[in-house]
């Protein structure tokens, strides 16, 4: 049994919920960042399978250098065109050669980034109106070494560090569970003309909440100008019903759509889209710009810097400790009755085993009357096992089963 330092703290502060003031941003399926950190986190599934399938594990590779460059369309009441296709430009390092046996890097990506454009860009056709452009290379030696070692585990292949957090505000499930209601399957069936790139910003004051949401509306849709303005009014009453829904303990929530939008302006003053995404022609995407691997950025918390999207699931801690710190976090949270709010901290250091985090730290917010000597222990103990288990969580993340963006 490995003996790991981990530190608990009791933090004297209000919870996030009890702030005057909480912003929350939730970044679509649609959007250019979302899209460039789905699509690579998909590439860097896909070649773990494909790894696992011939050599029996997972080879050096990390996707998480994306960029989607916008292109030019025409857009026309009734329906317009792409002009100009866009341009995703997948990069950093994959294993290309292994014992011998060569794998084709480029067919993946490519056939793993059409898929995932096919199956959630409803009005972007992949063959088409993306151009994917692969810009991968071989790793380093002492990282691809690591590799080779034989280890149960293996080493941090980077010195860094993540922070996790739970549980969710209200706000911040709000603003979550909003974008993913506009671009559910019901949703699309009811409201056809409602396009992907779904950006939604939540701003509470005490405990009034005002969502601004930015939804584009597919042209083909759209007749006229008065139509679009008939077709947004109607989204946005379903969205202020589900909002109410879901709103509670906040004493009012308001709902104000594409608030750049002006009547009279014609196409300059409507939100109208060819494809579902601003990436036709409007907004280039980048992986690490868009969501947290818990779906919402949230400017009350404290955040690190990595983007996990596309790295390797075994030894890239930039990737592992930022998801793992929020599953522990919200297993404390449940675990440990008393917990108001739980912030947990993961820090490696390179070459140190993955389940050995150089640091191991949980900041707790506890209700009123809890004393920190009936929990502390309690909490250490969940981080340990949570530590121990890291194989299976490395297995379950390389499968996709947690979601990072």
């Amino acid at each position: 049994m490995k003996s790991r330092q981990i530190i608990v703290e009791d933090m004297k502060q209000p919870p996030v919920s009890a702030h005057q003031v909480e912003i929350v941003e939730r970044k679509g399926v649609g959007h250019p960042d979302s899209i460039c950190d789905a699509v690579m986190e998909e590439i860097s599934i896909a070649l773990s399978r494909e790894y696992l399938a011939r050599f029996d594990k997972i080879l050096h590779h990390n996707i998480d250098k994306g960029l989607l460059i916008a292109g030019e369309v025409t857009r026309l009441f009734g329906g317009g065109s792409v002009d100009v296709p866009m341009r995703l430009i997948v990069g950093d390092r994959a294993t290309f050669n292994f014992g011998g046996d060569s794998i084709d890097v480029q067919a993946i990506v490519e056939e793993t980034a059409r898929r995932w454009v096919r199956e959630n860009l409803r009005f972007v056709d992949p063959q088409k109106d993306v151009v994917i452009e692969t810009a991968l290379r071989p790793g380093s030696t002492e990282l691809t070494d690591i590799f080779e070692r034989g280890d149960r585990l293996m080493s941090a292949n980077d010195t860094s560090a993540a922070v996790g957090y739970a549980p969710l505000t209200v706000t911040e499930k709000l603003v979550l569970e909003t974008e993913r209601y506009i671009n559910s399957v019901g949703f699309k069936e009811v409201h056809p003309a409602a396009g992907e790139d779904v950006k939604v910003m939540g701003f509470r004051v005490k405990g009034e909440l005002l969502l601004t949401i930015a939804l584009p509306l597919i042209d083909r849709f759209v007749e006229n100008e008065a139509e679009y303005w008939s077709i947004k009014e109607a989204v946005g009453e379903e969205i202020t019903k589900f909002a109410r829904r879901n709103l509670g303990p906040l004493e009012s929530i308001k709902i104000e759509l594409n608030t750049l939008d002006k009547k009279g302006r014609g196409m300059g003053g409507i939100y109208l889209s060819v494809t579902g995404t601003s990436a036709e022609d409007a907004d280039s995407g980048e992986v690490g710009r868009g969501n947290r691997v818990n779906g919402v950025i949230a400017l009350n918390r404290p955040s690190g810097m990595e983007a996990a999207a596309g790295k390797n699931p075994t030894s890239h801690v930039g990737k592992i400790y930022s998801i793992l710190a929020h599953r522990i976090a919200n297993e404390i949270y449940l675990g440990v009755e008393g917990v108001a709010e739980v912030y947990v901290w993961l820090a490696s250091q390179i070459g140190r085993p993955v389940d050995e985090p150089r640091v191991a730290s949980a900041q707790l917010i506890l209700k009123p009357g809890v004393a920190y000597s009936a929990v502390a222990d309690k909490v250490a103990e969940i981080i340990d096992l949570e530590l121990s288990e890291m194989a299976v969580f490395i297995a379950d993340l390389a499968e996709g089963r947690y979601r990072v963006w």
